[in-house]
């Protein structure tokens, strides 16, 4: 674990980023679409959509702190391995989702061929299988929301600690993060009611609000030393 981090859960601050989000789109339109567009192009590269998800949000944390930076260093493949591990966990973690779901199918359809009625006992299990694979599939990737700017920002590679971390994080915070996920994805496809013109502002509002919530996670956990003497000294 990064000695510099002192995971707790965050105080979630809904609006805040989508705020922030909008000012930095607005302050530099240009350089943030560019990145989104090479961001885009990134995704299209086998096991390379994760990389390019957090190279973005490396750069917009350099150009929100007036860093040199440039929309070419989306095409950074130095964390190309903790992503690539992440996206085998989640594949992995997928075919064991549905194996059990493919096996009763096969079953159900190879026990009609024998003219039994099986379909009834199928949806007695698929109905609540399904129903358990949305609530495992979402509690899964809310309280693994940190992970990605763990990766990317705080240079952690371990997937195991980022995932540690992120758990701490996202304590007491699940229904927040949902909820900001579900406008911030909303805000995304709202471009398309406008012909698909909106997309090209919305889609990187998305990319921005998420990375102050990512931000400001991070600066809530990281551990202060100096703040740290500084209280201890006052007693």
């Amino acid at each position: 674990m990064d000695i510099n981090l002192k995971p707790k859960p965050i105080n979630f601050k809904f609006g805040e980023y989508i705020n922030k989000g909008f000012e930095l789109l607005k302050k530099d339109f240009g350089n943030v679409f560019t990145a989104f567009l090479v961001c885009v192009v990134m995704s299209i590269i086998p096991f390379c959509g994760l990389l390019g998800m957090g190279n973005m949000y490396r750069y917009l944390h350099k150009i929100n702190k007036n860093q040199p930076a440039s929309p070419g260093d989306i095409f950074d493949f130095k964390d190309f391995m903790p992503y690539f591990i992440l996206q085998l966990i989640v594949f992995g973690g997928v075919l064991l989702i549905y194996i059990p779901l493919v096996i009763v199918l096969a079953l159900t359809g190879a026990l009609s061929n024998n003219g039994n009625d099986a379909g009834l006992l199928a949806m007695i299990f698929i109905i609540p299988y399904v129903v358990f694979i949305m609530v495992a599939v979402y509690y899964f990737a809310l309280k693994a929301f940190y992970i990605v700017p763990l990766i990317s920002l705080k240079g952690i590679k371990d997937i195991k600690t980022a995932w540690n971390i992120s758990k701490v994080m996202t304590k007491g915070n699940l229904i927040a993060i949902l909820l900001f996920s579900f406008v911030v994805s909303l805000l995304a496809q709202i471009g398309f009611l406008a012909c698909g013109i909106g997309i090209f502002l919305t889609i990187p509002l998305a990319y921005t609000a998420n990375y102050f919530a990512y931000e400001d996670a991070i600066q809530q956990i990281e551990y202060d030393e100096i703040t740290e003497i500084g209280s201890k000294n006052e007693f």
